[in-house]
């Protein structure tokens, strides 16, 4: 029979895993509620701005803009990976790394010429285990990231792009789907494919506008604006992710734990109970003997 002291020990220890796994928890629950706050509203304005393009595009305007078109050869690439920066956090790094990692590989097979950039100190500890090279490494985009961290990147893409300094632009991030879904994917996110027809109106018929300004100086804005939205979308959804993937990882701890713990329990009721009838058995014997 196990001894008890080790018992109690164990159940003790248990049980303080189980604290921190339970704070951990709530801790994530309260970060995704805001997270997600955050996701939806940028979801919105993205969608908006979607809808802005594709109503023009319905006015049968004729319009172009840098951002719109695909380069005629894609020799240099970016592919950004997000990733967190702590752990305990279930599947979540692994499987936008997994993603990015053949991602990355098939670019290169097509001899594209991919600078990997990478988000997080999880997904940047990897790559260098797996002397993978990596040309930019950040760890300051945390839970509460604001538009303008993520404005100072997509202005240096934008500008990369127009100055053909790069072909083309992927992201590997987790997509926020539903609370009860999220999705690692790769993403390209320049050029801007089919921005004209990502969200407009769905009526079938012509649309008549007076711009003033041009249409030319307004889309010159709105397109731009439109990938600097994605792009903090993408943070915004890898962060909500992270938080829900946290979240249900300390919360199967946490059941574990008093699993674990109920089990423990069991055992030094038995170990009890059985030292207890030993002692009694020694106290007979001990007293027929007297007799």
């Amino acid at each position: 029979m196990a001894n008890r002291r080790l018992l109690v020990k164990r159940l003790k220890a248990v049980r303080n895993i189980r604290k921190i796994t339970r704070t951990m928890e709530l801790i994530a629950t309260s970060r995704f509620k805001k997270a997600m706050d955050r996701a939806t509203e940028a979801a919105e304005y993205t969608r908006k701005i979607s809808e802005i393009v594709g109503d023009l595009g319905q006015a049968e305007l004729r319009f172009s803009h840098p951002l719109l078109e695909k380069h005629a050869e894609e020799k240099r690439g970016v592919l950004l990976v997000l990733t967190a920066n702590r752990g305990l956090c279930g599947g979540y790094n692994a499987s936008v790394l997994r993603q990015a990692v053949t991602h990355l590989r098939g670019l290169r097979e097509r001899g594209v010429d991919v600078s990997l950039e990478v988000s997080g100190k999880r997904g940047i500890k990897f790559l260098n285990f797996q002397k993978i090279a990596v040309s930019q490494a950040y760890t300051h985009f945390e839970d509460k990231t604001t538009f303008a961290e993520v404005e100072v990147l997509a202005s240096r893409y934008v500008d990369d792009y127009i100055a053909g300094r790069i072909d083309r632009l992927d992201v590997a991030y987790t997509r926020f789907i539903s609370s009860s879904k999220q999705l690692a994917v790769v993403e390209t996110i320049l050029p801007i494919s089919s921005l004209a027809g990502a969200g407009g109106s769905t009526g079938s018929g012509r649309v008549d506008y007076e711009f003033l300004p041009s249409a030319e100086e307004i889309l010159s804005e709105i397109v731009p604006a439109a990938f600097r939205a994605k792009l903090f979308k993408c943070f915004l959804d890898a962060i909500v992710s992270e938080q829900i993937a946290r979240m249900v990882a300390m919360k199967g701890a946490t059941e574990n734990a008093d699993e674990m713990a109920g089990s423990l329990k069991q055992q030094y009721n038995r170990a009890r109970q059985a030292g207890i009838t030993s002692e009694l058995a020694e106290i007979i014997g001990g007293a027929a003997a007297l007799g």
